[in-house]
Formats: C-alpha cells, structure tokens, sequence
C-alpha cells in the first residue's frame, strides 16, 4: 500500500523528492536529536493525487488521524481540548526551497473555547488572543479566500486607534476586539463562519496548502527557478511552539555563513516576542542574531552548537529557522541556504580548506549563472556624494532604474523596455513579478533573513533592505528621506554590495572579476580581492577537468585577442558578413547592382584586400588556435538600404517634378527584385555562394591569402572554411570543389601550401537526418542552433519571441524559451543523430557548436554529454562555458541543488 504520512522520526534527508525539502529535514535533525517540536509530514504523492484529481487520496484522512493521536499520547494534549489545547502548524514545503511562495497556517486548533482555556492565566491573556488572531487572519486568507490586505486594514486602523506602533503593542483587550472583527470580515466576505472544529481546520488547511502550489506567484517562481510543476508540495504538520510569550521568548532565522559575501560567522535576525513569520516578513524590525548572546546567553551558546553540528553534517551552509519558547529553543527548519554569486564561490572555497568537501565538490556548488554576475559591472562611487540612504546589503551588485511602488507598475514599465527598482516598505510573496520585473529592490524594513532579501539572493537581484531612514508612502507613490522626496519614475542607483541608495544614475565601471578575465586569467596576488582568488581556483580545476573546448565567435581582431584573454582556444565563428558593413557597404551593393560579370568582378576585386586584412588580423590573434570562418550567410538585399526608405524617397522626387537619383532607382529596382516573403528560408548561406558567380572565390583567397601573409610572418595560422546552410550533400559538394580550386591556385601562385578543412554548418533538419551522407564530404560539423531551433519549431525569431513566447511560458508550453536553452527533446535529439550519423561515417569528424547556446550552463552541459568537441560563443561567455564544461564532467553525487 502507498502510504501518504511519515512521522518525524521515520525520514531523513534522502527523501525530499517524498517528504519535500522542509519535511526531509525535519527529520533529519529530529534523527540526529536536535530539539525539534514533534510532528509529521504529508506526502508530495498525496499532493499530486489532489492535483491530478480535485480531491486528496481516500485513505489520507485516516493516517492523519492516526498519527495525530500518536501525536497527542505523546504530548498529553488534546487538539481541540478547552484546557491547554495541542495546536498545530501546517506548511508547506517542496523538494526545492520556494520561499514564501506557498502557504502556512499557524495555530490550528484554537476557538472561542480553546482561547479562553489558554488565556487562563492571567500571564497568558494577551499570548492567547494574539495566537487566535493570527489563525483567523491566516485562515481566513488561505483557507477561505479572503484578501489578505482587509485584514490587515483593520489590524492598521485599531493599531492607529490604540496609538500603538505595531501589532506587538496593542494588549489583551485591543486583540479581543481584533478577532471579533476579524470573524466578521469572514463572515461577511464568505456567508460562513470561521470554523470551529479543530479537525476541520486541519483538514481544510492541509488542502489548502495542497492547492497553493499552483498559485499564481508559486507557478511565477517555478518558472523563474525552472522548478517542474508536477512535483507537488508536502505539508508538514508539527506541534506549534510559541515566541510570542514573553521577553524570555522570541523568533530568528540564522546562517552558518553570511549568504550575501560568504564571510564565515553567524549570522541572521532574531526578534524578541514573535512569532517567525514576523521575523521574514519585515514588518518588525529585528536585532542582529548577535545581540541574543546578551539576551539569552544560554540558548545563544546552544544555538551556535547547533549550527556548527549541522554545517559539519550538511557540509554547506545551512539556513535555520528556530523559536525559543520560555528560555527553550527549538529548532524549526533547516535547509542548504540560497547565496549570492559571490558567496556561493567564496564558501565553496571555504570548505575546501576546512577539508569538508574536495575541490571537485565545490566546482559543483558554483555555476556559471553566478559567474556571469559576478562579471556585471559595479559602481563607481568615487563622485557620487552622499548616499540618500543606507540599509542592509542583502543582496550585491549595482542597479540603476526608475522608482516604482508597486508590482504591476513594476511589470508595466519593464515590459515597456524600462529599468526600474522595486521600492516597497517590505516585500510579499505576491510582490513576486514586480521583482522578476525590477533590476532592483529597496525596502525600508526587514533585514537579511526577510522575504525580499531571501528571494532577491535567489534571484540574483540586486537588493537593499532595511534602509529605515526612508518613509514609503506606496499610495502616494513616493518616499521621503528627510527634506528629500523622491517620486515615482525619478532614477535610483541600488548598491546591493554596500547597502547604499544614491539618487540619479551612477557610473559604472567594470567588476574586479571582469577585470581579472581582461587581464588573461592570471594568477592573483596578494593584492587582489578574494572573490578573484575564489573564481581563480575554481576555474583552474574546471580547466583542468574539461573535455569540451571552448572556442568563441568574433568577426574582428579586436573582439578575437579579447577571447584569447578570456580563454577561448580559438574562434568557432567568424561570421564574414559582418565585415561588410558600414563604409564597406557600397562593395557589396556595386556587387548585386553589376550589369555584367566585368562589373561584378571589379567590385569584389575591391572586396578581397578589405577580407584579407580582417582575416590576417584575426589568424594573428588566435595563432596557433583554429579559426573558422563561415562564408557570406545572409540574403544579399540585407546589403541594401531599406525598400520603404528608398520607395518613399523616389516617390518625393517625382513627387516634386525632379528625376530621382539614378543611383536610388537601380538600388529600389534591385531591392524589389530581390525581395523575398521568407528571407530566412530564401536565397542565402550557401544558395548565395552557387548563385553568385565568383563570390565563394573572392571570400576563399581573402583567407588563403591571409594564411599565407600570416606564414611569412612565422605565424601558425589554422583557418578553416565554413559553408553554411547545407541541406544536401550535393551543395557542400560543389563549394567545396570551388574551394579546393581556390586553395590550390594560391598556393601555386605564393609557393605557400595552403590546406584548409572545409566544414559545414548544420542548421537545417535535413542536414541533421542526412548528415551520414554530408560528412562525406565535410571535415568539421559545427551546429548553428540558432537556426536549428527556428527551422526546426518553424519560429522566425524575430517575429515570435515577442508575440507570443510570453504567452507559451505562462501556459507552460516552454520552460525556457529555446533559444535561451537548447530543446533537448527536439533539437537535440537532431544534434545527438547528426553526431551519431557523421562520426559513423568519418570517425575522426570534429563536432561543434557555435550557436549561442554554446555559451548557456545547461545547453553546455548537454553538448559535453553527446560527446561534441567544443562550443563556441559570445568573447563575454567564454568564462561561463569554461567553467560549465569542467562542471558537466562531474558526477551527479558531488553537485548541491540550491534550488
């Protein structure tokens, strides 16, 4: 039989696919005999039946009932009983952290009885009431549907009416009169009363948790986090201990290290007198974890035994929430905790040297996302003056963009193509697309262990938090530091590194990691920050363990020395269309708008020294290293000034009785002959170089020549000659004939042997279901997925991603947009034949990528797992496919999901 609830004491951390993240954990702190209030978990498989089918597994009410009163044996408490009633929390928790995306329900099991049995002791009044409010207000929202911010209207209006600062001051009474209102609000919003039965609390609630996992901001974050949407999320049901009794009680969330800089210490939040959802919501502000040592010295002492034990178990840095209940503490949940890029490094660094994981492990534990971020720019504050405010730097980096006050506004003007940053006085989770949306995110209140600062991290956003010093007025859509107002849409810059607010756009300059990557990868000294000596050594051993190369694509010397610096082992893309542009365009058009083959000989003629000096530059930068260079891809009219700008500039003319320029009428001429309705699909790639007499030819001595200039020089160039767009073996065939031919008559011609590979790009389908027969013909494969992705979805980039990709991402059609991320199960299954089929046929072929995705982490990793032997992308991700092809060697046991 399938069995839907696991007690505590049953599970272990193994088994987070079944009892979710927070459950998994539970019990493996329960098992290594931390003090964890007791209780048990629901089972994802339970939430996936009620998902599948509207209604929970029939047999699930019976086991909660069953390990329920196992529950209350153990307890000697009753759920329900008017005496000192057993209560309960249920939340949420999947196999990867989500937080704050789903729901939580506290203190199931009070009523108007069980609130009076509780407030008996007279110590005991203002605790009771206070945990009754809390169920009301948390029920009613999740449970039965109520808007959350009713509640917290009324709550607002009593505490202004009672002149109390926030809901920690308002006593006994004023908390009687906020319950009733509040059983009223739910009466009045759902024609029911808030129930009374404590096992219909807990049923209902357990249901309700079920059904947040398809919320609207859970299945944003999913989608954010590339989360599946069929795992489902537990519900762990635990006996509630209380922070709320009292100065010798209190709440906190800490961290083995610092998650926003990686600096080892303790670190975290801790409020005296609350429960911890006060603590990540932001709306009380907390002490640092640090000042619980003069507060409650025995169980700070306590606490910190218990971070080192579970960092030394885990070997990571851990995340933990706790509760200390009258001077007890109590362990409430742990997890591997979210960090920012830096810290990710730096503590992967760490725990090398602490001998608690290997080098490889900590290769594992970084990624090339966190990489690419720690490249991003930083800002340079040296003329900036004083910063309008200062908080809590939860989470680094730097960002500039308009204010915005609210969520929809943040997600209306960044769909408009704008910056902006999220300032809010605490964040939600439904605040969630507005930080998708935002380059940054301010709040007034909360620190670094609040909602904003623990999404931010996982995010990557750049986030300040707690920075008190501004008044919010989200209505008034403007905040006010001092004499200062600051309205919606004018600019902020956001250092999330120091926690500093600056008004108007600060400059940039480039981060120390950019620079050490200019600089060539050199080894850092003593001087050099820590973050570069982090990134230094884990990109050694990626180096070191790699099989893929990785190569780039650029198109000048320039842009070729720069991925030399940034380690790329030669280019995989030298896209020769991109030479003739600018000046060089009246070449090209002189070229199409040739009467006869005199003609079009002479103006390549002026071509061919341009090519040459471009492709002996480029030879010189990556000597010694291989250069493929791809002939003319593009259709020829992309050459030529656009239809309607010439059309309407004839029609001017004769318009106003003057002849138009002869030279504009044979140029609108040769565009409306040329016009294609699918350019994409029309006379391009290597349909140009059989068409267009002499064309291959002049591209082909522009890089024979060049080899040969570079030769005499005692250069080692390695270039090799791409044709692109092939569909049939017969086409690769002709060109490569008319290159031989070309190669050949340098040679004779310099004395200089010039042999090139001749290669084809796939980037059609049928040249991947057919590739058995073209590497007959080919020396190198190299996967133009760009192209791959949109012959093979039948999307025309340009027009689709805008349209209608949003759409088919809510809808989860994609996960990932596929030319973010390769389609494995479609285009890769046409790159994983193509390799299969060509190396069959020639096993010596070389493979390749030099679509983009050549440059994204994932995409990496499948193309090492097929067996290519490089990518090749953008100079600026080199660094980030490096360090992916040496992650994607390991194995799966030495990874940590931080997800």
């Amino acid at each position: 039989m399938v069995r839907y609830v696991y007690d505590f004491s049953e599970g272990g951390r193994e088994q987070s696919g079944l009892l979710g993240g927070k459950g998994a954990n539970l019990a493996e702190m329960a098992r290594m005999g931390l003090p964890v209030p007791p209780g048990f978990t629901v089972t994802t498989e339970a939430c996936r039946v009620f998902l599948e089918t509207g209604a929970p597994p029939p047999e699930l009410d019976d086991e909660i009932a069953e390990h329920l009163e196992r529950l209350e044996r153990a307890s000697g408490r009753r759920l329900g009983q008017v005496d000192d009633p057993l209560l309960l929390s249920v939340r949420s928790g999947a196999r990867f952290s989500m937080p704050g995306m789903m729901e939580t329900i506290l203190d199931i099991g009070l009523n108007d009885y069980a609130v009076m049995g509780l407030a008996k002791v007279p110590e005991r009044e203002r605790f009771a009431w206070d945990s009754y409010r809390r169920l009301v207000q948390m029920f009613g929202t999740t449970v039965m549907g109520v808007d959350g911010a009713l509640f917290e209207g009324v709550l607002r209006r009593i505490e202004r009416q009672h002149h109390a600062a926030d809901d920690a001051h308002l006593d006994a009474v004023d908390l009687i009169r906020t319950v009733e209102t509040f059983k009223d609000l739910v009466r009045e919003r759902t024609g029911e009363d808030f129930p009374q039965d404590p096992h219909e609390q807990l049923r209902r609630a357990v249901l309700a948790v079920f059904g947040s996992w398809n919320a609207e901001r859970a299945r944003l974050y999913r989608r954010r986090e590339h989360i599946p949407d069929d795992l489902g999320t537990a519900v762990n049901i635990q006996t509630m201990v209380f922070g709320n009794l009292g100065s010798d009680s209190g709440s906190g969330v800490a961290f083995t290290r610092d998650p926003a800089t990686g600096r080892p210490g303790v670190y975290g939040d801790y409020l005296p007198n609350a429960q911890g959802e006060d603590v990540v919501s932001g709306t009380r502000d907390a002490v640092p974890l640090e000042d619980l040592r003069r507060l409650d010295p025995e169980s700070y002492e306590e606490l910190c035994g218990h971070l080192r034990r579970l960092e030394e178990h885990y070997r990571d840095l851990c995340d933990i929430e706790f509760t200390i209940e009258r001077g007890r503490l109590w362990m409430l949940q742990t997890r591997v905790g979210k960090r920012t890029a830096q810290a990710a490094f730096g503590i992967a660094g760490q725990l090398v040297d602490e001998g608690l994981i290997s080098l490889d492990e900590a290769l594992a534990r970084v990624g090339g996302e966190g990489l690419a971020r720690l490249m991003f720019p930083r800002f340079d504050t040296s003329g900036a003056g004083e910063p309008l405010a200062r908080g809590v730097p939860a989470s680094p980096g730097a960002a500039v963009g308009a204010a915005v006050f609210d969520s929809a506004e943040a997600v209306r003007r960044a769909a408009a193509g704008e910056r902006v940053v999220l300032v809010r006085p605490e964040t939600t989770p439904d605040d969630l697309p507005g930080m998708v949306a935002a380059q940054a995110v301010l709040t007034s209140r909360g620190g670094k262990t609040s909602h904003a600062a623990v999404v931010a991290r996982g995010m990557g956003r750049v986030c300040v938090c707690g920075a008190d010093a501004l008044s919010v007025d989200v209505q008034g859509r403007r905040f006010t530091v001092g004499d200062v107002t600051v309205a919606e849409g004018e600019t902020l810059s956001v250092d999330g590194s120091e926690g500093l607010v600056f008004p108007g756009a600060v400059p940039l300059v480039d981060s120390v990691v950019m620079r050490y990557f200019e600089n060539g990868g050199r080894r850092p000294g003593p001087d050099d920050e820590q973050v570069v000596r982090d990134v230094h050594r884990l990109m050694e051993r990626a180096d070191a363990l790699r099989r893929l190369e990785v190569r780039a694509n650029a198109d000048t010397p320039e842009d070729a020395e720069r991925a030399r610096r940034f380690g790329a082992r030669g280019i995989g893309l030298c896209r020769t269309e991109h030479m003739f542009l600018g000046e060089r365009r009246r070449y090209v058009e002189a070229m199409i708008l040739a009467g006869g083959a005199e003609e079009r000989e002479a103006a390549l003629a002026e071509l061919l020294p341009l090519q040459r000096a471009d492709f002996t530059g480029i030879l010189a930068a990556m000597d010694g290293l291989p250069v493929t260079i791809r002939l003319l891809d593009p259709p020829l009219h992309e050459f030529l000034p656009d239809h309607t700008e010439l059309a309407v500039r004839v029609a001017r003319a004769e318009a106003s009785g003057r002849a138009p320029d002869p030279r504009d009428g044979e140029l609108l001429a040769a565009v409306e002959r040329m016009r294609e309705q699918n350019p994409m699909l029309g006379l391009r790639g290597v349909r140009l170089g059989l068409v267009v007499p002499g064309l291959v030819a002049m591209q082909v001595r522009a890089v024979a020549e060049a080899v040969v200039e570079r030769v005499r020089a005692g250069g080692d160039p390695r270039a090799q000659i791409m044709v692109p767009l092939v569909g049939a073996v017969t086409e690769l065939h002709l060109v490569r004939e008319e290159v031989e031919r070309v190669l050949a008559r340098v040679s004779e011609e310099t004395g200089v042997r010039v042999e090139c590979p001749v290669g084809t790009m796939i980037e059609l389908p049928r040249a991947a279901l057919t590739a058995g027969r073209i590497a007959r013909d080919a020396d190198f494969f190299s996967f133009g997925t760009n192209d791959l992705t949109q012959t093979t979805w039948g999307f025309s980039r340009d027009d689709v991603e805008a349209e209608f990709f949003p759409a088919y991402l809510e809808r989860g059609v994609f996960d990932v947009s596929p030319f973010e991320t390769l389609d494995r199960e479609g285009v890769g299954r046409l790159v994983e034949l193509a390799v299969s089929e060509g190396r069959e046929v020639r096993p010596e072929l070389e493979v390749g990528v030099c679509g983009e995705h050549g440059g994204d982490p994932e995409s990496v990793r499948f193309f090492h797992s097929v067996d290519l032997d490089y990518v090749s992308c953008s100079p600026f991700r080199v660094p980030v496919a490096r360090l992916e092809a040496g992650r994607a060697t390991l194995s799966g046991a030495e990874a940590t999901d931080t997800r």
